[in-house]
């Protein structure tokens, strides 16, 4: 990537859809109107019925078409990386919008530095999101920024590789280097390349000022389904495991979510937070053993059809 501020940087957004709907066009606008403009917008779609491919060709995107039973978050975007000319390579899921004109500026900003070799966005919140997600982004995604490198590893355990392809950027050559994501991975892709680049030497930037508005109001099932396919990566990919043994992230969260239910009185909300929390845990250790598993429960708890 060029590090002299003269010159532009050519980013090359990549975005995974599944009947991504009107919103789509929508996405695509808001990052063709951004202060520092993408040189190309990729679109991997995996056989959308609902004219997301039409729609995305329309818009000016390029269109990759990936047979469904192909699809998984890291082997998906690896295609499309392979088809992108960019020194950047910008993430996005289908269901994120800027939150203004400045993102891509704000999110490439602290790639021009060598050592930086991942950078992630803020999530704001959707307006109709319920307290618990609202307090589960605000957590997870606060205002503050952060530069995190291999020095956090004691103090901050697996938290340290934290990142997020609803709104990533990261160097090319430096994804190059790491050998791009792992796959097949239906989770976690993004956790487990900036671990790499940090276990290298490099330090992964949470910019704060890089905003994209996303949230989901997910079911328990929905909770106990994606936490299942957390567990499966994790185990797939289980050099990983032994960063998780600091830090609790998960019990803070549950914690901070109590609190807001308190300063609030939405005491009605308890119940479902405490369906939610022992779903989420269920579905991760049921996913850590999937191996042990009959084949029909690990159809009936692996989410294959979600992003």
């Amino acid at each position: 990537m060029r590090t002299d501020r003269s010159e532009p940087v050519r980013v090359s957004v990549i975005i995974p859809t599944l009947n991504a709907g009107t919103e789509l066009t929508e996405l695509i606008a808001r990052l063709n109107g951004q202060t520092v403009p993408p040189h190309e917008i990729i679109v991997a779609d995996s056989a959308s019925e609902d004219g997301t491919a039409a729609r995305a060709r329309h818009a000016g995107a390029i269109v990759l078409d990936i047979p469904r039973r192909e699809f998984n978050h890291g082997g998906t975007r690896n295609r499309a990386a392979a088809a992108a000319s960019g020194d950047v390579l910008m993430f996005m899921t289908q269901d994120a919008l800027p939150h203004n004109e400045r993102l891509i500026e704000e999110l490439t900003a602290p790639l021009r530095d060598p050592l930086v070799a991942y950078a992630y966005a803020r999530q704001l919140p959707r307006a109709d999101a319920g307290l618990l997600e609202r307090t589960s982004r605000t957590f997870n995604y606060p205002p503050e920024p952060a530069r995190k490198t291999k020095a956090d590893i004691p103090r901050l355990g697996l938290k340290t590789f934290f990142c997020s392809n609803v709104c990533s950027a990261i160097r090319r050559d430096v994804f190059e280097k790491m050998g791009r994501f792992p796959e097949p991975v239906m989770f976690n892709e993004d956790l487990f390349m900036a671990a790499r680049c940090i276990l290298q030497g490099y330090a992964i930037v949470y910019a704060a000022k890089a905003e994209v508005v996303h949230s989901h109001d997910y079911t328990a099932l929905q909770q106990l389904r994606r936490f299942y396919d957390n567990g499966v990566s994790m185990r797939e990919q289980d050099w990983i495991l032994p960063y998780a043994k600091v830090g609790k992230e998960g019990s803070r969260l549950v914690r901070r979510q109590l609190e807001a239910i308190r300063e609030e009185r939405r005491w009605g909300l308890l119940p479902g937070l405490l369906l939610e929390s022992a779903a989420k845990l269920i579905g991760f250790r049921l996913g850590q053993s999937h191996r042990k598993l009959p084949s029909f429960v690990k159809r009936m708890f692996g989410l294959r059809d979600g992003y």
